[in-house]
């Protein structure tokens, strides 16, 4: 449907209204100027029949009816050449004329006129002329004598006169209409657009308004109306603006809480999509904010499970909470709460999900319990066993000295990898303690001299394998280090490598610069490590095999605190091995 502007409403209505005024105006009119016409010929035909009528009834008196016609040819032309007359008898016959022969002329019974003039005294009728062939206006008379009438005195003349004077009379009528017409019409849309210019300004502005510019205020001073008008948008342009300032004031609140929230939230509306997701939740689930809004969750987010907890909190009246986890991003795990969102009538328009990563404190509980379980399991057996050689001692075993020194040495031996476990933990809570509590002291100093401590210490065991420990560092080689730490840490690389080495083997120890790192090796030639154990050999009480780990006299926590070593150094320590061709462990230290 085409629309049009105001001046076009206002302007055709009010042109249509001043023709209609016109046109019966001019009707009007020129039926009053017919009539007026009309009228003022009856009464000069009425006069012209009223004068004559003496003069007829005369000649009626003598019975001549060639006197009464010659009668009414003089009368006729006495007259201005329009007027006709005519006597008739009261049976209809014609007497005489003043324009044609009344022989000629037929019975004038059936004449309007003359029945009006026989039945109520006064006939009168405008109609075609048979004889003449002429719209003429005729008026009847009756000569009374002795009481009853004997004739009757019809005058007439054309109507052609009153045709040609209305005509003219139409035509200056019309001319005078198309003027007054024009004048009006422009009149019309000078009203129309005085009326319609305020309100197409008012629509630019309303435009404006809408486009945000609500600084900007409409004129007012014109009619009543149209001023109250441009003080009603005026007033809405000013609560409009105070209220988006209130939004966008809130809106920015909201959103920089959201933002620094490390929880992520998603809001989501009735039907599972997407309405907003604050940056937390984005980087928790990896996925674009602009492109996720207006989508469905299960096209955005690939989690069964929070897919279902979305829907559970859309259907349920009261606060959820549930789990989540993600195998595919490296195990993560989320703890999750929902609540409903509803209108001012209570209708449920959508939901917020808040996202809590608990995979740091997941994966600490799972080392927690895999820490007691193995703790408890490294402790349980020396302590099994001390617990049955003492039993068996104080069963009576003691008459016999070599089987009472065996059970003997077993408990010293079990109560010597007590110890070394109970060391290897203290050392380990030692660096944590240290880490997070006292600052740790490190200095700038040469490696080699530390080095060659460490590997002083680890020389017992690997003499008694007779393993060769050789160390390639150059004097100058220098690191911000704890002196005490590394050399721990190193005393633990090269006595796990003494310990898989096998008999007559070699060990290397090599130190070189890695991009800005100082990296030391320690090499072996031993049994290797699979490469499915590669990822948690530096677990706690993690070993390859627990058996050969505990003959050797392990306790798999010695590679737990070369990484905690490292750590504390800013550093980090990797493995790469072959099984049968021996392992690497580099120790990475940050350069002095």
């Amino acid at each position: 449907m085409s629309r049009r502007r105001l001046i076009w409403q206002f302007y055709p209505f009010f042109l249509a209204v001043i023709l209609a005024a016109l046109v019966v105006a001019t009707a009007y009119f020129s039926y009053t100027l017919r009539e007026f016409f009309l009228d003022q010929i009856e009464y000069e035909l009425r006069l012209a029949a009223e004068m004559s009528m003496p003069q007829i009834a005369a000649a009626l008196s003598g019975g001549d009816p060639a006197e009464i016609d010659a009668l009414c040819k003089k009368l006729g032309a006495a007259g201005d050449g329009q007027l006709r007359l005519t006597v008739i008898t009261v049976g209809g016959k014609v007497l005489g004329d003043s324009d044609e022969n009344p022989a000629q002329m037929k019975d004038h019974s059936d004449r309007a006129e003359f029945i009006q003039a026989l039945r109520i005294g006064y006939g009168q009728s405008v109609r075609l002329s048979p004889t003449l062939g002429k719209d003429m206006m005729y008026v009847a008379m009756p000569i009374v004598q002795g009481g009853q009438p004997t004739a009757i005195v019809r005058t007439a003349i054309p109507t052609t006169e009153i045709s040609e004077t209305m005509h003219g009379v139409y035509v200056n009528v019309v001319w005078a209409g198309v003027a007054v017409a024009l004048g009006a019409a422009f009149l019309s849309y000078l009203i129309s657009r005085r009326i319609g210019q305020p309100v197409t300004q008012m629509k630019g502005i309303a435009q404006l308004f809408a486009e945000g510019q609500l600084n900007i205020r409409v004129p007012t001073g014109g009619a009543a109306e149209l001023d109250d008008l441009a003080k009603a948008l005026n007033a809405m342009a000013t609560q409009l603006q105070d209220r988006i300032r209130t939004i966008t004031e809130q809106r920015n609140e909201l959103k920089a809480v959201l933002s620094s929230l490390a929880e992520g939230v998603l809001a989501v509306d009735a039907a599972g999509h997407i309405v907003s997701v604050n940056v937390a939740a984005a980087r928790l689930l990896s996925i674009d904010p602009a492109s996720a809004a207006g989508r469905n969750v299960e096209e955005v987010i690939r989690n069964v499970g929070l897919q279902q907890f979305v829907h559970r909190t859309l259907s349920s009246d009261q606060p959820t909470e549930g789990n989540a986890s993600f195998p595919d991003e490296g195990g993560r795990f989320f703890h999750l709460h929902g609540a409903g969102l509803a209108d001012p009538q209570g209708r449920r328009v959508g939901a917020v999900i808040v996202l809590s990563d608990m995979t740091r404190i997941h994966r600490l509980e799972n080392l927690r319990r895999d820490f007691v379980a193995n703790v408890s399991h490294e402790l349980k057996t020396p302590v099994t066993s001390i617990q049955g050689f003492v039993e068996a001692l104080r069963e009576g075993n003691l008459g016999d000295p070599e089987q009472t020194q065996r059970y003997l040495g077993i408990i010293a031996k079990h109560a010597e990898r007590l110890n070394s476990i109970i060391d290897d933990l203290l050392s380990l809570s030692r660096l944590e303690e240290g880490t997070e509590r006292r600052a740790i002291l490190f200095e700038t100093m040469k490696l080699r001299p530390v080095l060659e401590a460490a590997v002083d210490l680890a020389s017992v065991r690997a003499e008694q394998k007779q393993v060769k420990v050789a160390l390639s560092c150059d004097d100058d080689l220098e690191a911000k280090i704890n002196a005490p730490l590394l050399e721990q840490a190193v005393i633990n690389l090269v006595d796990n490598a003494v310990k898989y080495s096998d008999e007559g083997s070699r060990v290397d120890i090599e130190v070189r610069w890695q991009d800005t790192f100082v990296a030391i090796d320690v090499r072996d030639s031993g049994c290797g490590i699979p490469q499915e154990h590669l990822t948690r050999i530096f677990e706690r009480f993690y070993v390859v095999d627990k058996s050969r780990s505990r003959k050797l006299g392990g306790t798999g926590l010695g590679l737990a605190i070369v990484k905690h070593i490292a750590s504390v150094h800013g550093g980090h320590v990797t493995v790469s091995s072959t099984p049968g061709q021996g392992s690497r462990f580099t120790l990475r230290l940050p350069g002095g």
